[in-house]
């Protein structure tokens, strides 16, 4: 039987705060005429705006939009 230590698993799946901003432009980038068509590009964003985007991307956006936007919120959760 193979034992998964969870703590380790959590600390390697779990992303940087700062990788918020590179989540985010990376969501603009995939996503944005599809799932972010009525939303503005923020040059200066907090996790808030990030959350906000995170929102429209599981609503408007497909499976990967999705896969991506519980990413954002990871991020999000992890900076605070």
């Amino acid at each position: 039987m193979c034992k998964i230590n969870l703590m380790e698993t959590e600390k390697t799946t779990r992303p940087d705060p700062d990788d918020i901003v590179t989540l985010y432009r990376s969501a603009f980038k995939e996503f944005g005429s599809r799932a972010l068509w009525n939303v503005r590009e923020l040059e200066d964003l907090g996790p808030q705006d990030a959350l906000v985007i995170a929102r429209y991307l599981r609503v408007e956006g497909n499976l990967a939009a999705r896969r991506l936007a519980e990413r954002i919120e990871m991020a999000c959760h992890a900076a605070h």
